[in-house]
Order: structure tokens, then sequence, then C-alpha cells
């Protein structure tokens, strides 16, 4: 397992739209996975999807499992929403590849998914609360759509700047070290 570099916005690769998974899941992806899961307990968060770090693929790994129990990691490849409910709930969402910026976004509050899992089974079920807010934050990566693209034309460009600030600041940093 490695801990692979998170992509960070304004990154033209986190816009670009994740291909399906062809055949099954196999040791290879098995990796990227077990990469990914390393990487998002590293950063620290709570889920990663595949794009995140480089790969244009439709896998998302997931962990909600409290703080100081024990880890329980998820695995989707090729996650599918087949139903969304009508009733909606905010929840104030971050993002690894937008760090320090948290807002607001409002989602459907349940979402019924199919995904297959580590060992390739495929499985349906209902999500709620923060498995449901979740799901559809990594699943919107796939689509090659951020967090800060729900909000306000104007929350999402003070986001931004504040991002492009920040790498800036980053940058001079290391120049002054050399």
């Amino acid at each position: 397992m490695a801990i692979r570099p998170i992509l960070i916005a304004p990154d033209p690769r986190l816009k670009q739209k994740s291909v399906p998974v062809e055949g099954p899941v196999t040791d290879e992806l098995r990796a990227l996975m077990d990469d990914m899961l390393e990487t998002m307990y590293d950063a620290p968060g709570i889920g990663l999807a595949a794009i995140q770090v480089g790969e244009p693929l439709r896998v998302i790994v997931m962990d909600l499992s409290p703080e100081g129990q024990p880890k329980a990691p998820r695995y989707f490849v090729n996650p599918e929403i087949l139903w969304k409910s009508e009733d909606m709930a905010p929840y104030e969402e971050g993002c690894l590849s937008v760090p320090d910026i948290y807002d607001d976004v409002e989602r459907p509050a349940r979402v019924k998914l199919r995904y297959l899992d580590y060992s390739g089974k495929q499985i349906e079920e209902d999500c709620e609360g923060l498995f449901a807010v979740c799901i559809q934050h990594e699943m919107d990566h796939l689509e090659g759509v951020l967090f800060i693209d729900h909000l306000s034309r104007l929350k999402k460009e003070k986001a931004l700047s504040k991002l492009k600030k920040a790498r800036k600041a980053a940058e001079d940093n290391k120049e002054h070290r050399l």
C-alpha cells in the first residue's frame, strides 16, 4: 500500500468524468483501493474517489467509523444511485481536494445504491444520514463535480480564491527554503 498525492482544486483533472471499471474486480483494482484507503486515512478523511488521486475510474473508498472506534472500510466499484428521496437534508461538507473550506450542501436525505464491493459482489443498499451525504459527495467526484459547485457563485469564487492564495503561499515558502 502507498499514500498517493491528492489532487487539489482547481486541478482540471477533478472536473473529468470517471469511466466505469470494465470486467471483474481484480487484484490490481484492489491494490488501488488499498492505496486510496491508506491515502484517505493519512489525510485524514472519511471518503475518497479514485479521481482525487488521479485515477479516472468509478471507484470510491469510505470509512464512517467514529474516531476511537475500530476501522470499518467500505469499497464501492461502479456505484450507481437507483433512487433518491424527495426530502432534502443540509449537511456541512468539506473535501480533501478543497482543503479548509466547509459549507452546507443540501442533498436528498436517502438514496438507494448499487455497487460492487471489494470482492466483486454486487450489493444494493439503502443509505441515510452521513452515509447518504458521503456517497453522494463522492459520486459527484465521479461526474467531475466538487461540493463547492453546489454553492452560490459568490461562495464558490471565494473558496477557489482562498485555495489559490494558499497554493501560492505554499509555493513561496518552498522557494524561500531552497
